[in-house]
């Protein structure tokens, strides 16, 4: 499989094994950022056991909260693709924005001027230092692909993704679509 460079918007999908990382094992993370520094990103298919009216109880949603990745899982943070509405957010690409005004966010939401299909929580994020995800790479850790969905990424059902991807990818991919995430369960 050719991989292309990873840059801000793109998608990293978690290569298949028997042996899963318990962070990434069969993740799709969105590139945030990425730069000579290091890269951040959000994992998109790991839905927590919470809601973000559960970590925040003046926001007045059912919204479910993903992990984002294992670095600072005591600090919330969102994506999402209505920055008219949201200031101070930072465009990722494909109008995909990252945080903003948390406070105006809470409001828009109670008001009903925020739908879930807007907008996605996550505890934590996924963090790279200077060179590591460029490893990881090289260790084969990791698939680079374009962001096709755009913005409506965070609409994207989160149940089926990675198999989805694995499918698209075909050939030996296909193979694990259908693999148990725990092979014991086999």
């Amino acid at each position: 499989m050719i991989t292309i460079k990873p840059k801000k918007g793109n998608l990293l999908i978690a290569e298949p094994a028997i042996i899963g990382d318990v962070s990434f094992n069969r993740s799709i993370v969105l590139i945030a950022d990425h730069s000579q520094d290091g890269s951040i990103g959000f994992i998109l298919n790991k839905p927590l056991d919470y809601t973000i009216n559960e970590l925040v109880p003046e926001v007045e949603a059912t919204y479910k909260v993903y992990n984002g990745g294992p670095v600072e899982q005591d600090n919330l943070y969102f994506i999402h693709k209505i920055p008219k509405l949201i200031p101070e957010s930072i465009e990722i690409s494909l109008g995909i924005f990252w945080g903003g005004d948390f406070e105006r966010v809470a409001e828009l939401i109670t008001k009903g001027d925020i739908n879930e299909n807007d907008i996605r929580f996550f505890l934590g994020y996924s963090g790279w230092e200077t060179n590591q995800l460029e490893e990881e790479l090289k260790a084969n850790s990791w698939v680079v692909t374009e962001n096709i969905y755009k913005n409506s990424i965070i609409e994207k059902d989160y149940e089926s993704f990675w198999k989805e991807k694995m499918l698209e990818f075909g050939g030996e991919y296909s193979i694990w679509s259908n693999a148990p995430e725990n092979p014991s369960f086999n």
